[in-house]
């Protein structure tokens, strides 16, 4: 499936560096290009609003602000998202039901299958 991913860029919303930094990696080693990360609601805003995306991975909650005015703009334009979240789909709207979600702490098979799900390529 890793051939699948080849050149996709991938918008990154993590909070946390060393988070962030290690799903960079996993895209990286995925063959995906990262864009970001965005570490704040606005800066999450300001990428989701570029051309070019093929998905998203938001962490549902960025420093006690929830993303989901990130997920509204990604579902307006047409963007797959994952969420990525230690509360699992108890944290989510009702709008967002259906949504891909990664449990955190997850590996990179994880991100695979969740990426290859949101892409249609699983």
């Amino acid at each position: 499936m890793k051939d699948a991913f080849g050149g996709r860029r991938v918008l990154v919303v993590e909070d946390e560096a060393m988070i962030a930094m290690l799903i960079e990696d996993m895209l990286a080693d995925l063959g995906c290009a990262a864009v970001g990360p965005a570490h704040s609601i606005e800066e999450a805003l300001d990428l989701a609003g570029a051309d070019g995306l093929d998905a998203a991975l938001l962490d549902v909650n960025l420093a006690g602000r929830p993303s989901f005015a990130v997920a509204d703009l990604l579902r307006e334009r047409g963007v797959p998202t994952i969420f990525s979240t230690g509360y699992g789909d108890a944290g989510l709207r009702e709008a967002d039901r259906g949504t891909t979600v990664l449990h955190k702490p997850f590996g990179a098979e994880d991100l695979e299958r969740a990426l290859g799900k949101a892409l249609g390529v699983a």
